[in-house]
């Protein structure tokens, strides 16, 4: 070989096969190939899309279920030798009770207090208006004046244009809405058949699954599959837990200062904690707006409850539920939250995060993988092995 042809031999290694700007470029280039295949044969996978979204509402629910039952389960049988079939059954029979108190206590009053509050939500929205043009009047505010007034009647107009918005739709809509309550019946049926099989076989699923990949990775792909379910149980559990605990908070808070709707506002505030960082502040509005309507000493009383909650919350159950074990950043969150609540909207919010550390997890053992087999960091391992030999000869012992 000349040297002109070496050279190039070099160039070409040096440039494209062992640069690491190269195989990153390569790969993107191949990701968006593939995203372009696949939208161009969009019409195959319609299909195949209507039936995940058909199956997907019920198996939601029931892994949802089953991160909370399981390990009830585990430990009976682990510990006292309890057959998983009976704990099963068990607990079956524990939350039918359940559900039959809760449909017969709670929600008579929640709803009690929804139909209330959606009756005297004209009252309310009339006081506060007049309290706020009462306020207008202060000569100190007399430049603001217009300005807010403006923004009060546009306020009654989008609330009104969007309730007209919302009949419309609701009335020409009638079949989607048909096969909404369709769905929903279909997953409240199905999710308990798929939970008792998941209860049932769910701890042979991994072994199940490993069988399927090369004997040579079948040890790897297992802890994957098992950091995989470890941070999915960890979020699902952690954060149903302390949506629980937030609620049950604000109930007692509420029903202690005697703020109106206060169960039905407790129950709002459990549901929206599912949101991290967004959900609680989201909660505390209709709850100060109710408050202000009420009376100045309730709307104390209502920040002294929200203060107190965010206290024990954040100081206490958070750090003893959740703590940190997806190992996310505060400001990664945030921005996936808004990310993902911009492209999927309420589903993105809710399944944004655990979706993003189960790729998080996958893209670095991949990456890791890669590191270990690729020549690309031939160059680190050398200078890493360099500074452990350099170190061994300044100490010999």
């Amino acid at each position: 070989m000349n040297q002109k042809e070496r050279s190039s031999v070099n160039f070409f290694e040096k440039w494209i096969l062992n640069n690491r700007l190269s195989i990153i470029l390569l790969n993107l280039l191949l990701f968006f190939l593939v995203i372009w295949v696949f939208n161009k044969i969009s019409f195959v996978l319609n299909p195949a899309w209507v039936f995940i979204s058909a199956i997907l509402p019920p198996i939601l629910l029931a892994v949802i279920q089953y991160y909370i039952m399981n390990p009830l389960v585990d430990w009976l049988e682990e510990k006292f030798k309890v057959p998983r079939l009976l704990t099963i059954l068990v607990l079956f029979v524990v939350v039918l009770i359940a559900l039959i108190w809760i449909i017969n206590t709670i929600i008579p009053i929640v709803q009690e207090q929804i139909n209330s509050l959606i009756k005297n939500w004209p009252r309310i929205w009339n006081d506060a208006v007049r309290a706020t043009q009462t306020t207008l009047h202060d000569p100190k505010l007399a430049a603001l004046r217009n300005s807010i007034n403006d923004m009060i009647s546009s306020a009654q107009n989008a609330l009104f244009k969007s309730g007209q918005a919302t009949i419309n739709t609701t009335l020409g809509n009638i079949s989607s809405a048909v096969s909404i309550i369709t769905m929903i019946v279909m997953t409240l049926l199905t999710a308990p058949f798929i939970l008792f099989f998941m209860l049932k076989d769910g701890h042979q699923l991994r072994p199940y699954l490993t069988n399927f990949v090369p004997q040579r990775w079948q040890e790897s792909f297992s802890d994957l599959l098992y950091q995989i379910n470890f941070a999915l149980a960890a979020y699902i559990r952690g954060q149903i837990t302390v949506a629980f605990w937030v609620g049950v908070m604000f109930a007692i808070g509420y029903s202690v200062v005697g703020l109106p709707y206060g169960y039905a506002l407790a129950i709002l505030a459990g549901f929206l904690n599912l949101i991290p960082y967004f959900g609680s502040i989201i909660a505390f509005i209709p709850a100060v707006v109710i408050g202000i309507m009420t009376s100045v000493p309730m709307l104390i009383k209502v920040l002294v409850v929200f203060a107190i909650e965010q206290l024990i919350e954040t100081r206490l159950i958070s750090p003893l539920v959740m703590g940190n074990k997806l190992e996310m950043h505060p400001i990664t969150t945030i921005l996936l939250l808004i990310g993902a609540s911009a492209v999927w909207g309420l589903w993105g919010v809710i399944f944004g995060i655990p979706i993003f550390a189960v790729l998080k997890i996958i893209s670095s053992r991949v990456y890791n993988y890669y590191r270990a087999v690729s020549e690309v960091f031939d160059d680190e391992n050398e200078n890493e092995a360099s500074e452990v030999i350099k170190k061994s000869e300044d100490n010999p012992e």
